[in-house]
């Protein structure tokens, strides 16, 4: 499964590659005067790309990430090429999903990693940065990668500061919680747990009820084993 998955993402790269150099040939002609729609990019639009992505959010719902993957692949060619890179990173965030779903932690971070934050920094985006590294937060922890996950997910904490995106802070507490409990820092990750648990209360959310409750039974059975 890590074989295929791995030939994948590098075919995925190549198209990536390939749609770049259509789009230089492109503004090379459009520089000469030629007034002509590129025949290479007008063999895509974004209806197919639409199309791919709606099949495997479809195949995706259903649980089926092995199929959903190469659709959500040929989806992100087709935005590439069309040079719709807002739904192109969709696309690419979808991929990395469907590996991380199937286990493949090493071929979603290499996505988020050399595809989408490169996409989002092109773009400005920090919104989309914030939410590719709290995804490679989320991956690199699933690889034991303390330090590195430790990194995103400050990282993905400051932006959401400059943003003002207090959910998305509140998601980067929680995922240094989880790092420094699997470091077994269990005070310190009590500390962050605490802060989280406060600004969700001051925002009357209980969208992370459940992940705080479950750190917190987490550290209480590890602190009570210390004793």
């Amino acid at each position: 499964m890590i074989k295929i998955a791995a030939a994948f993402f590098a075919m995925f790269i190549y198209f990536s590659t390939y749609a770049q150099s259509v789009e230089k040939i492109d503004f090379q002609n459009q520089n000469a005067g030629n007034t002509a729609i590129n025949i290479a990019v007008s063999k895509y639009d974004l209806f197919d790309g639409n199309a791919f992505y709606d099949k495997a959010t479809s195949f995706a719902q259903r649980g089926d990430f092995n199929q959903a993957l190469p659709l959500f692949g040929k989806a992100a060619f087709e935005y590439c090429v069309v040079k719709n890179y807002n739904k192109y990173g969709q696309a690419i965030i979808k991929m990395s999903n469907m590996h991380y779903k199937l286990g493949n932690f090493k071929e979603a971070e290499d996505i988020l990693l050399n595809v989408a934050v490169k996409n989002y920094s092109k773009l400005h985006s920090n919104s989309g940065l914030m939410n590719t590294y709290y995804l490679l937060g989320n991956t690199l922890l699933a690889q034991n990668k303390y330090t590195q996950s430790m990194w995103f997910y400050t990282q993905q904490g400051i932006l959401a500061k400059e943003l003002g995106n207090q959910n998305s802070f509140i998601e980067s507490l929680l995922g240094v919680v989880q790092v420094k409990i699997k470091k077994k820092d269990f005070s310190l990750a009590l500390r962050d747990l605490k802060s989280a648990e406060l600004l969700a209360k001051a925002r009357n959310t209980t969208q992370f009820g459940d992940e705080i409750s479950a750190a917190r039974r987490t550290i209480a059975g590890q602190l009570a084993q210390k004793k």
